[in-house]
This record gives C-alpha cells, sequence and structure tokens, in this order.
C-alpha cells in the first residue's frame, strides 16, 4: 500500500481537503469526472498553500507531498485512505463508495465527508463497511483546526485507530461522536444559519446585522450567514433536506429565503456572492 490518499471530487470540499493533506507532506491522488473542474481544482489547492503559509496555518518551509489527478481511478485503489467529497446526496454518495470499495485495498480506510448524512445509510453500499468511517471537514479544511468523526455502528476499531492517525499527522483535532442525521456540528448550526436566513427574508435584519450581534452578543466567530457563505449555501439547503427527511421535521426545510438564493446562483464565497459579495472565488 502507498502512504497516501486518494479524494473523489475536486470541488470546493475536495480542492480544500487536498489542499490540508498536500499541505502536510502527504501526497494525494484527486479523481473527478470533469476534467475543468480537476484544472481549477489544481489552482485552487496552489492558491490555498500560499493563503495558509500566509495565515501562518503551515510553516514557510514546509515540504509539500506531490498532487496528481485523474479522470477515474484506472483500476486499484493501494492507498492508505480514500476519502469521499462530493455532493450532499445520500444515493451519488453510495453509488461511489460501492464503487471505490470494490477496486480498493482490503485495508485502504473508506472516509465519506458528510455533514448530515448517517454513516451506516452510507455503510450499506460497500463491500467492508467495518472501514468506513465519517469525517465532517469543516471548510476551509486547512485553517480549521479541530474535525467531527463519526463512528457509525460497523465502523471497526481498525478504522477509528486509522482515521484518529491521519487526523493526527495532519495536525488536526478529532472529536468522535455517535451515528446520526446531522451528528452535532449540523444539527446545531444548520437549523440556526436557516433561522437567520429567515429573518433576513422576513426584512427583520440583513444579513451584516444578524451577524453583528451573534459575535458580539453570543461569541459567534463569523456570523450564521457569513458562515452559510463559507459552507456553500446549495450545500446547505442539501444539507438541511436531509436533516428534515431523516428526523421527520418539516420545520427543518431551508427556507424560501434561503432557496431563493439557490436558484438565483448566489451560493456563497465560491460564486462571488451569496449573503455577502466577495471580489473573487474563495482561496
Amino acid at each position: 500500500m502507498t502512504e497516501g490518499i486518494t479524494v473523489f471530487g475536486a470541488g470546493v470540499m475536495g480542492s480544500g481537503i487536498t489542499t490540508l493533506a498536500v499541505g502536510h507532506g502527504i501526497p494525494v491522488h484527486l479523481v473527478d469526472i470533469d476534467a475543468a473542474a480537476l484544472q481549477r481544482a489544481v489552482t485552487m489547492v496552489d492558491r490555498q498553500l500560499r493563503h495558509a503559509q500566509l495565515l501562518g496555518a503551515l510553516p514557510a518551509d514546509a515540504e509539500f507531498g506531490t498532487l496528481t489527478t485523474a479522470l477515474s481511478t484506472g483500476g486499484q485503489i493501494a492507498s492508505a485512505a480514500a476519502v469521499e467529497a462530493i455532493t450532499e446526496d445520500a444515493d451519488l454518495k453510495r453509488k461511489l463508495l460501492a464503487e471505490v470499495s470494490a477496486v480498493c485495498a482490503a485495508d485502504t480506510l473508506l472516509i465519506s465527508n458528510t455533514s448530515s448524512i448517517p454513516i451506516d445509510e452510507l455503510a450499506t453500499a460497500v463491500a467492508r463497511p467495518e472501514q468506513l468511517v465519517g469525517i465532517h471537514f469543516m471548510n476551509p479544511p486547512y485553517l480549521i483546526e479541530t474535525f467531527e468523526v463519526i463512528r457509525g455502528p460497523r465502523t471497526g476499531e481498525a478504522a477509528m485507530t486509522a482515521v484518529t492517525a491521519l487526523l493526527a499527522r495532519l495536525g488536526r483535532r478529532s472529536v468522535v461522536v455517535r451515528d446520526s442525521p446531522g451528528f452535532v456540528t449540523s444539527r446545531l448550526l444548520h437549523p440556526m444559519i436557516n433561522a437567520a436566513a429567515r429573518l433576513v427574508g422576513e426584512g427583520v435584519a440583513a444579513a451584516a446585522d444578524i451577524d453583528a450581534l451573534m459575535q458580539g452578543c453570543l461569541g459567534h466567530p463569523t456570523g450564521p450567514l457569513r458562515t452559510a457563505d463559507l459552507i456553500g449555501l446549495d450545500n446547505l439547503a442539501d444539507s438541511l433536506n436531509v436533516l428534515a427527511a431523516r428526523l421527520g421535521d418539516d420545520s427543518l426545510r431551508p427556507c424560501e429565503a434561503l432557496l431563493e438564493k439557490v436558484r438565483a446562483g448566489e451560493l456563497g464565497q465560491k460564486t462571488g456572492a451569496g449573503y455577502y459579495t466577495y471580489d473573487g472565488i474563495a482561496p
């Protein structure tokens, strides 16, 4: 087995996870079916590595791991870990995880980057469910120091040992939680963001004022709506729909004000506009 990891999905999260690993000297093989997405990801990873160094998240003399890209696995996956980082859609994630588990080595750690879908639900698709573990990587992964690790009912001790070791090598703290829709962070944060979006839609307050109140009065580091722009409003809507369906609570559905933003293509920092406007796509 090689030492590196294979990341599936060259979007915002896949690129950020790749940056985190490469920045800590781990070779990454990035796979996506979209050649243009892979090209953008290579540029984004380079920009994010420089950004991390400027902010002191990586030393100026850090030895980076190599980054290779491909449009398919090309056969057997021999990486130490395979990370699924595609859109928050259970059917798509199951399909990809089934394909990956069929061609990876027997001891390859399988990681799903999900913010809301129960790991045991995804485990039904893989050949060895004991090898599957969830990591809710926060955005941007190369700057956030703590990640939520989800242990499914069928996740084995070897997988938990491996994921803890991997995150330690990445300089990250792992907090392990039990499997549940939305886990801890999304189940608390996403309904709060939805409520904030609803307040903006009702004209109660502007996004900046809501964030200022949450920062100044309640100590939220960025405010819920600037956080929403970082998450991506489309990803947030998907996660809220997952929570509503899995928990049987329609009050968790994304509010109309949030859906209007998504329909308009104002998805947050990644598109240059969301609840705030940005000079360019996030580093």
